[in-house]
């Protein structure tokens, strides 16, 4: 009995360490968020301003994706090599954030997009460090709830950000002041994340030792789920080409239509805690109720009105809060601490590459065919069901997990 009691009261305090940490790099993405999606608000129409024509506004935001994930993949793999998750972060955050008060001084097109893809690479510097770190505190916790809670602070951030950058804009007209005004949070991120890496410099230690899954390379749940997520990640309709619609085909009011992408957000939030405690209950199959019901969006925001429209939009912020929490915290079931870094780089690379290819094709069969691009995005998301339950199979044959 004395034993069981010690355990008890050592295991407690591990719970609430892991807890404080994963609400303080919460309160960092919260932050952040703000900064840089107040920035991507306004981004296109400053780049206008400054005399950027239309195409160099379309490569610029193209370019910053593709390459803010496609380094993902090497910042993974050195966050591994090298175990300094901490400083991957650190500067990551620092590029990710800094490049945002800086567009207040651009002056020309031509450094203000400079920054823009600045902040990406900053971004995708830091994120598999960061996802790493997150998913050693989760394990105590529930992962999916873990993943879920930073995906719902995340998203207040999001929703705060553009609303602070249209009030400037709406009292001083002013985009170099807007910009300024984001130096606020992101010099509040940046002092929370040095206090959350002096509390603790080894959040690996957060997640008790298990076995190792591979001796080498990544299990063959892992390479199925990865199949998997690059089918939703392809068939996903990105929200500028939703936007495009409604304003084209007038289905939506235009005032209407960053109201719909708030409302989104929120239900992004919402269902990142709801699908993430899913998650810990149930497992993998939550991942298939997730793609059936994001499914379901293309064929509401593009054939029906206006109220079929809201109701696509908040199926569309379902699955994108699905996709921001638990298709993350499904990646720390099936891959060892050591390779967590590694493993995140090559999914969000894999991940930002089907969604540029999969949005491009999307774009074309727009103009070609509506009911084409409403196939084609529904046929996608279906498809990886079937996965997702070899996924699922695959892990109970497993003699090892780190679930």
């Amino acid at each position: 009995m004395k034993s069981r009691s010690l355990s008890v009261e050592l295991s407690a305090p591990t719970t609430v360490t892991a807890i404080r940490f994963v609400i303080l790099l919460g309160v960092v993405s919260l932050l952040a968020d703000a900064t840089y999606e107040g920035a991507r608000s306004v981004a296109g129409p400053y780049l206008a301003l400054l005399g950027a024509s239309g195409t160099v506004v379309g490569v610029v935001a193209g370019f910053g994706e593709l390459v803010g994930y496609g380094l993902r993949l090497l910042s993974g793999y050195l966050s591994d090599r090298t175990r300094r998750y901490w400083t991957w972060t650190l500067v990551g955050y620092a590029i990710n954030l800094l490049a945002v008060p800086l567009l207040a001084l651009a002056g020309r097109w031509e450094i203000a997009a400079a920054l823009l893809i600045m902040e990406r690479v900053g971004k995708a510097l830091r994120t598999p460090s960061r996802d790493a770190m997150l998913s050693y505190a989760t394990k105590q916790i529930g992962r999916g709830w873990g993943f879920g809670l930073h995906e719902a602070m995340d998203q207040v951030g999001a929703i705060a950000g553009p609303l602070l950058v249209a009030a400037m804009l709406a009292t001083r007209n002013n985009y170099p002041a807007a910009f300024a005004i984001l130096a606020i949070p992101a010099l509040l991120a940046l002092s929370t994340l040095m206090a959350a890496r002096w509390l603790y410099p080894r959040p690996q230690d957060l997640e008790p030792t298990t076995p190792e899954i591979r001796t080498a390379g990544f299990s063959r749940a892992y390479w199925i789920y990865f199949a998997a997520v690059a089918l939703i990640a392809a068939g996903y309709v990105d929200f500028p080409l939703i936007a495009y619609h409604f304003k084209k085909v007038s289905s939506v009011p235009g005032s209407w239509i960053p109201v719909l992408y708030a409302v989104a957000m929120g239900v992004d939030a919402l269902a990142a805690l709801l699908f993430g405690r899913g998650f810990d209950r149930v497992g993998i199959p939550i991942l298939v109720v997730a793609a059936l019901i994001s499914a379901l969006a293309a064929p509401l925001v593009f054939l029906g009105g206006f109220g079929w429209a809201i109701v696509g939009m908040t199926i569309w912020g379902i699955g994108m809060g699905a996709q921001e929490s638990v298709l993350r915290a499904a990646v720390a079931t099936m891959v060892s601490q050591d390779r967590r870094g590694a493993a995140y780089g090559i999914f969000n690379t894999g991940f930002g590459v089907f969604w540029f290819l999969g949005s491009a094709l999307m774009g074309v069969l727009y103009d070609f065919s509506l009911p084409a691009l409403i196939a084609f995005s529904v046929a996608l998301q279906l498809a990886s069901v079937p996965l997702f339950f070899a996924v699922g199979r695959q892990l109970r044959s497993e003699p090892t997990s780190a679930m």
